[in-house]
């Protein structure tokens, strides 16, 4: 799993370890040991995380950012929806 700096917390990087995923996530600079992390980290892996962004940003601007449904299940759904009838819409858009 990649992430930015936001998720660079001990605990969270433990867990998903622990669920056997290998966090692709930067450390925050506090001492010397963190630039030995982040240079050890698979930057080709990392580097993808353009593409999931840019995805992000696009299914905002075109579908809304904001779910309607109240329940988690329902918002998961529309997630899925939404991500579907994105991608139709790339599909048909561009042949």
């Amino acid at each position: 799993m990649a992430a930015d700096r936001g998720y660079d917390d001990k605990a969270f990087r433990d867990e998903l370890r622990a669920n056997g995923i290998r966090p692709l996530i930067k450390h925050r600079i506090y001492w010397a040991l963190d630039h030995a992390h982040n240079a050890r980290m698979d930057r080709d892996r990392y580097n993808r995380r353009w593409m999931v962004e840019t995805v992000f940003s696009s299914l905002k601007r075109t579908l809304g950012s904001a779910v309607r449904a109240r329940s988690w299940h329902l918002e998961f759904r529309e997630m899925v929806l939404k991500c579907a009838v994105y991608n139709l819409r790339r599909t048909v858009r561009y042949p």
